[in-house]
């Protein structure tokens, strides 16, 4: 008797081991699961064959307890094979595709031009620099800690911050440091580039870094058992109080298929206190819900298995993909995963790009024509291609109404130097600067060089003007002619939504690239001319042009009178 109950007592010993340091949770529909009752069984039949001394195969056979072990292993791994296959996308792939449903948006009404302040203008890399340089001037926590390399982004009080806790750096610095916790987390304005070593009240108790009960991952475990966590991420809230965001796995198609997330746990870093919400209602403070993977994942279920599974791998008729990599968009308070979406053919294009909300995972597409963000990158890297500076993934931006990719140059260091903006659909048109500032003067400039989009301020509607030409010049820009127009003032009439910008007898200039008006020249002084264009300045550039030439116009007016007759020949 007492063997047995030694026995049973090894064997829940052992199981509550595997358990304590793999974390599976209790839920078939975790994968961990099947294979902690796997292991379990195997347990306990390797110590009944040492109770019984099973000695050879013969033995193991002729034993019916080791044969239902067997047997039950079998089952358990049928079930687990089973249950994968139903819950593929190979017979679900309707559901799969249907897992997120975008809506196509416009891009100039939903994404605004921001001010320098909000555009982030450093990457994970970067920020993880900044964190170590501030780090090692704090020398009174150097010795004890390290920063951790999270670095989340996160939307606070109105601006893009990377904010990551600081870690044990070693077994032996937590244990004599544990009794008061992590003492500090580092905020960066990815803006401005500030670095913040913030000072806690109360240091912070539940980490990755902790041990024994106080791992994040363990203490969530055993508050809830049967959740399935999918990646944690380190926040702050309005406040500047440090959680761990603790986003919970749902599975929508079979055991294990469809995966998205269904609930919320907030863990306050300090206290380990709890607060379990359903995706739906999480605090608006909260700004990473949905893996940036996950969500890149469940828009490619989207593109890849419209017409079918087996066409995703054979045919791939229709197949879309998002492309290699994401960056982040902050927007309407929320944190947006930004990615490209291209063909699976192979090209270095774009068809457009999709916008996906980290809290709610509501997903937007926009239809645009564009290079690829690695080909912009390569653009960007050719312009300085003397200084070998490297550019980050690129973060897409409106400039005057433009989708633009923009990006940071950085040198062998990691450091940022410069700064870059490519346009989406013409990515031979790259503006480089120093500044933030000076790199979209540049690329207004070029824009309006180009005939992409005007340079200086209206309100991005067309007004239309008619006039005769007083004055005409030509310029060749970066080896594109322009031609540009000034109007009698006695004759000019203007209509349009800057008519009330414009002053009685203001003299404009209408820029009219040849390329776009190949028929501006066979116009000169004197002759009438009918323009659509957005207003600038200096310059307004000409949208449509139509117009009627100075003798053409006077034989139109000759005299009917004058005209010969039957009567006179």
């Amino acid at each position: 008797m007492k063997k047995k109950l030694g026995a049973g007592l090894l064997v829940l010993v052992l199981a509550f081991l595997y358990y304590y340091v793999t974390l599976p949770a209790i839920n078939i529909h975790e994968s961990g699961f099947w294979f902690f009752l796997a292991a379990v069984v195997v347990v306990i039949l390797l110590l009944y064959a040492v109770k019984k001394r099973i000695r050879s195969v013969y033995e193991f056979k002729s034993n019916k307890v080791l044969k239902g072990g067997v047997f039950v292993i079998l089952a358990i791994g049928v079930v687990y094979a089973v249950g994968a296959l139903l819950s593929s996308p190979i017979v679900n792939a309707n559901k799969y595709q249907k897992l997120v449903e975008p809506e196509e948006r416009n891009f100039t009404e939903d994404i605004k031009e921001i001010s320098y302040d909000q555009i982030p203008l450093l990457d994970k890399e970067s920020a993880s620099l900044l964190g170590d340089r501030k780090m090692g001037s704090m020398v009174d926590l150097v010795s004890q800690f390290e920063v951790s390399s999270l670095y989340s982004q996160i939307n606070y009080k109105g601006q893009p911050y990377r904010v990551t806790p600081l870690e044990y750096a070693s077994a032996i610095k937590w244990l004599t440091n544990q009794k008061e916790g992590i003492p500090a987390y580092i905020l960066i304005d990815m803006a401005t580039q500030n670095t913040e070593l913030v000072q806690l009240d109360e240091g912070i108790k539940y980490s990755e870094s902790e041990y024994f009960n106080r791992n994040i991952y363990r203490h969530l475990r055993f508050k809830y058992p049967t959740y399935m966590f999918d990646q944690l991420s380190f926040e702050i809230d309005d406040e500047g109080t440090p959680y761990w965001i603790c986003p919970v796995k749902k599975f929508n198609i079979g055991l294990f298929g469809g995966q998205t997330i269904g609930r919320v746990v907030l863990c306050n870093a300090q206290t380990g206190e709890t607060k379990d919400y359903k995706i739906e209602d999480c605090p608006q403070w909260v700004d990473r819900a949905y893996p940036a993977e996950l969500l890149t994942q469940l828009y490619n279920y989207h593109g890849m298995l419209k017409n079918g599974f087996f066409n995703s791998v054979l045919g791939q008729k229709g197949c879309l993909q998002t492309t290699d990599g994401f960056n982040y968009l902050a927007l309407e308070d929320d944190v947006w995963v930004y990615t490209g979406v291209t063909s699976v053919s192979g090209d270095k294009s774009n068809l457009g790009f999709v916008l996906m909300n980290q809290r709610t995972m509501e997903t937007r597409y926009y239809a645009c024509d564009g290079a690829q963000e690695r080909s912009a990158m390569a653009s960007a890297e050719g312009q300085v291609q003397n200084l070998k500076y490297e550019a980050a993934f690129p973060l897409l931006l409106n400039i005057s109404d433009q989708p633009t990719y923009f990006m940071a140059l950085k040198d062998g260091a990691g450091l940022v130097k410069k700064y870059a903006m490519v346009n989406v659909q013409k990515y031979q048109t790259v503006a480089i600067g120093d500044s933030v500032a000076e790199c979209e003067k540049n690329y207004e400039k070029l824009l309006s060089e180009n005939g992409i989009a005007s340079d200086g301020a209206s309100t991005g509607e067309s007004n239309t003007v008619t006039g005769t030409i007083k004055r005409m010049a030509q310029a060749v820009i970066e080896g594109n002619s322009h031609f540009y127009i000034t109007l009698e003032p006695e004759t000019q009439k203007i209509t349009g939504p800057d008519q009330g910008n414009i002053t009685q007898g203001q003299t404009l200039i209408f820029d009219a690239s040849i390329t776009s008006f190949p028929e501006i020249i066979g116009f000169n002084e004197g002759d009438t001319l009918t323009m659509e264009f957005k207003l600038g300045q200096p310059v307004c550039q000409v949208v449509t042009l139509e117009g009627q030439e100075a003798a053409d116009a006077e034989e139109s007016q000759t005299p009917e009178e004058e005209q010969p007759t039957d009567t006179e020949e």
